[in-house]
């Protein structure tokens, strides 16, 4: 399959283009910063598969505009989306002192970013045989596990699951697989040193799920990185 990766250059993301290509997948990873991230990316030309590395800002629309005529240019449709691009700031902020502009960065970055992506890369998801869209949300979101905190991950990650939802009402009747996935706590510059899960582990989950090894419940859009039915 061509797997289309954001926010491919560390953390979960990168464990993602690992495990894909050790599967022989061939792997788009989106990088927003190239200088820093190409050259450990170049490194994982060995797996199975191929990888082709773009420059790709999720909080730019044209930049996303731009990414998609390169790969537009080079091949004929992708199979999967993968959104994983994502940012946690303002975390010690009360809702008295929360910035604003933080709200709207995180917004830019974690709502927006993918259905810009989706909005643009769509008529290419549409010509593959078996069309997925994973968006890499959060339980913080859910209402079930609201707590008094992180304010703008935890309302951006709240409207990602709810527009996978209407992505699925959408799609699904045109055999779109379309899920949002609670990566876990896990080992990244986000999640920090303590969290007891790792990258690795959440990314063969997910994969797992693209390749509908783990057959996911009809009726519902978020899940774990096992594939079990997360509470909204």
């Amino acid at each position: 399959m061509r797997i289309l990766i954001t926010g491919a250059g560390r953390g979960l993301g990168y464990a993602l283009v690992c495990e894909a290509l050790l599967r022989g997948h061939d792997v788009i990873a989106g990088i927003r910063d190239m200088e820093r991230d190409k050259e450990h990316l170049l490194d994982l030309q060995s797996g199975k598969g191929s990888l082709s590395l773009i420059q790709l800002d999720v909080a730019n629309e044209n930049k996303i505009v731009q990414a998609k005529a390169l790969v537009e240019s080079e091949i004929d449709h992708i199979d999967v989306i993968i959104n994983n691009a994502g940012i946690l700031i303002a975390r010690d902020k009360s809702i008295e002192t929360l910035d604003f502009a933080d709200m709207e960065q995180t917004m830019l970055t974690n709502v927006y970013g993918p259905m810009q992506m989706i909005k643009h890369f769509l008529p290419l998801l549409r010509v593959s045989k078996y069309p997925c869209i994973v968006n890499v949300s959060s339980e913080a979101g859910s209402f079930a596990s609201a707590y008094g905190g992180d304010y703008p991950y935890a309302i951006s990650k709240n409207a990602l699951t709810f527009f996978t939802a209407q992505l699925k009402k959408s799609l699904i009747p045109d055999g779109f697989s379309v899920f949002a996935v609670h990566p876990g706590w896990i080992q990244t510059s986000m999640g920090g040193e303590q969290a007891p899960g790792n990258p690795e582990d959440t990314a063969c989950g997910i994969l797992d799920m693209i390749e509908r090894k783990i057959k996911l419940p009809d009726d519902t859009w978020m899940v774990d990185h096992k594939g079990q039915p997360m509470p909204f």
